[in-house]
């Protein structure tokens, strides 16, 4: 099953063209990697699949993106973005406790039964490997918690939200490699129940926790493949120069 049906998008800041006639689809309860230098288009097209490219100025987006075969730009963004939930690459929680931070988008979303909300936040928790660790502390301000705490915390505020999809956007880049590590293992588990697209410049964490890997280079998918497939016998000569040390 097919969740993203991505057809010859460009996108362009200003006159700056970014995306050239990007083409792939995302699979379901998959994990789907974007590799590639940096500058080369993987954020980028990462913001496209929620729309938060939509809140830059002078943004254009041209081509097809559908989700669950509806056009994204006929769906209602804050809809859009409650099913296509992200995590950054800097762990951003809110200055409240943890039981807030989790809780905070069900509140928004209008749920104020207490007992409700305290199973979400348990659950979320739980799903994000975190809960064990913090079930103590729950009134707790989220910032004193470490790193790699705090981003498994952003993915617990975005799985609260129910989700049927999570984009990371370098989700390790900031931790350290036991952190990095506990984050892999979560991503492995979280697959289960949600597709996920994670952009990476780490090619052995693309190896090592996505099924699907896009190799961007210049604001265009040069690759695209099963990912035990295009790092084994990658088709094209960029790909494999990339992925053997000899540029980026």
């Amino acid at each position: 099953m097919i969740d993203f049906k991505i057809e010859n998008v460009n996108l362009f800041y200003g006159e700056k063209h970014v995306l050239k006639n990007v083409s792939l689809d995302i699979y379901h309860n998959k994990v789907t990697a974007f590799i590639g230098p940096s500058g080369c288009g993987k954020s980028t097209l990462l913001r496209c699949l929620n729309r938060m490219n939509d809140l830059i100025n002078n943004c254009r987006v041209d081509g097809k993106i559908e989700y669950l075969d509806q056009n994204i730009y006929d769906l209602n963004p804050i809809d859009l973005r409650t099913k296509v939930g992200m995590v950054f690459q800097q762990p951003n929680p809110f200055p409240m406790s943890i039981f807030d931070n989790v809780a905070y988008g069900p509140r928004c979303s209008g749920i104020k039964n207490k007992a409700q909300l305290e199973e979400i936040v348990i659950d979320s928790l739980k799903k994000a490997s975190l809960y064990e660790e913090v079930k103590d502390r729950l009134k707790d301000n989220a910032l004193g918690l470490s790193g790699g705490q705090q981003q498994r915390l952003c993915i617990a505020r975005a799985i609260a939200m129910k989700p049927d999809v999570i984009l990371m956007d370098e989700p390790t880049s900031a931790l350290d490699p036991i952190a990095t590590l506990k984050i892999e293992e979560l991503i492995s588990e979280l697959k289960k129940d949600y597709t996920i697209v994670i952009v990476t410049h780490n090619m052995q964490q693309a190896t090592r926790v996505s099924d699907y890997t896009a190799f961007f280079l210049l604001g265009e998918v040069v690759e695209y493949n099963e990912t035990t497939e295009l790092f084994k016998n990658p088709k094209n000569k960029k790909t494999e120069d990339y992925i053997t040390g000899r540029f980026g």
